[in-house]
């Protein structure tokens, strides 16, 4: 099957519990894989380092060690299974770079089993038990669209999500789905998580699939909650439970154009007159206005 011979297909995201045993982790990632394959999914996205358990709670060099290489393990075994079932995954994990640095690393490997690419997440937060500042350094290969044999795909790792220029640099780019692995215990910020991600599905009429952690940990208890929404930034599934889950939605790549015909936002832009946000610096805009 050629990229876009078929426009209508399901999609799913998978969340699962994770323990300190990566092996396990995997194990059951790889079966869960397996059913929603069953189920005939031909995209498929895993939570934000899916195979480890959340270590960033706490400043630890020992955890480095948790990370692997483009051709480690991990990876390798993704690109066979995709390949046997004529599948696209997104597998966020920790990534070792070959320079000794190291990543929050979505790879994206198609449905042949070969790598279409890697998105390294650009915003790093830092708060207690989101030390993540410590290990990730700050994504250096931009914001890539990755064409695979059924859609063209971006991503955005979790804390992305919030900063809506990412979302518009993917849709001008001609993602079509974007999918975005998560890491979110806080149950009272549940409704921020699904308001952001359905208004950048709108604003730039594109489906988005967020695909957050879930089981308990030394100092979180993911709560799950998965989702996908269209175009018009409407729930198709989800949310879903706080178990080990498989989530799928139908996807007809048809209603973006559709969508946009009638919601004109990408037509409307005028990027002549956005220049001022380049290079903004709230300092120097109070430091002005104080004056």
């Amino acid at each position: 099957m050629h990229f876009q011979e078929k426009l209508m297909f399901k999609v799913a995201g998978i969340q699962a519990a994770c323990s300190e045993n990566k092996d396990k982790n995997l194990e059951n990632t790889i079966n869960l894989i397996r059913m929603a394959a069953d189920r005939e999914a031909k995209i498929i996205g895993l939570q934000e380092l899916f195979n480890i358990h959340w270590f960033p709670y706490e400043i630890n060099e020992d955890n480095f060690a948790l990370a692997e290489k483009e051709d480690g393990k991990t990876i390798k075994i993704l690109q066979n299974l995709a390949k046997e079932k004529e599948i696209v995954l997104i597998c966020p994990v920790f990534e070792h770079d070959i320079s000794g640095v190291y990543y929050n690393t979505a790879f994206v490997i198609d449905a042949d089993g070969s790598i279409a690419g890697k998105y390294r997440k650009n915003h790093i937060p830092e708060h207690p038990y989101w030390e993540e500042k410590y290990y990730f350094k700050p994504g250096n290969l931009g914001f890539p669209v990755f064409t695979t044999r059924y859609a063209k795909i971006g991503i955005q790792i979790c804390w992305d999500v919030f900063f809506p220029e990412v979302s518009r640099i993917l849709a001008l780019k001609g993602a079509e789905i974007i999918f975005s692995p998560t890491a979110s215990d806080s149950v009272s910020a549940i409704q921020k998580w699904e308001k952001i991600i359905s208004s950048n599905a709108l604003a730039n009429n594109v489906f988005i699939f967020r695909v957050n952690r879930v089981g308990k940990e030394k100092h979180q208890d993911f709560y799950g909650k998965s989702f996908c929404v269209n175009p018009e930034g409407n729930l198709i599934c989800g949310p879903s439970n706080e178990k080990d889950s498989i989530l799928i939605a139908d996807i007809d790549l048809h209603q973006i154009g559709e969508t946009r015909r009638l919601w004109t936002f990408i037509r409307d832009r005028r990027e002549e007159i956005y220049g001022e946000i380049v290079g903004f610096s709230w300092e120097k805009y109070f430091t002005k206005n104080q004056k």
